[in-house]
């Protein structure tokens, strides 16, 4: 990986695992976040609760 893409450190099985299942995690949290704001939006005003903007 270091002759190839030319990166200056050492990067390692754990680290690789730790950048995979943190880049998993945050899709996961902005898929979430993007259907909710879907399910908002369909409801209209009549469905907005209380003391939201």
């Amino acid at each position: 990986m270091i002759a190839q893409l030319n990166v200056p450190f050492y990067f390692g099985g754990t680290a690789l695992l730790i950048v995979v299942g943190v880049s998993m995690d945050v899709m996961g949290q902005v898929e979430s976040h993007l259907i909710s704001r879907q399910y908002e939006g369909l409801m209209g005003k009549a469905g907005k609760v209380k003391g939201r903007q």
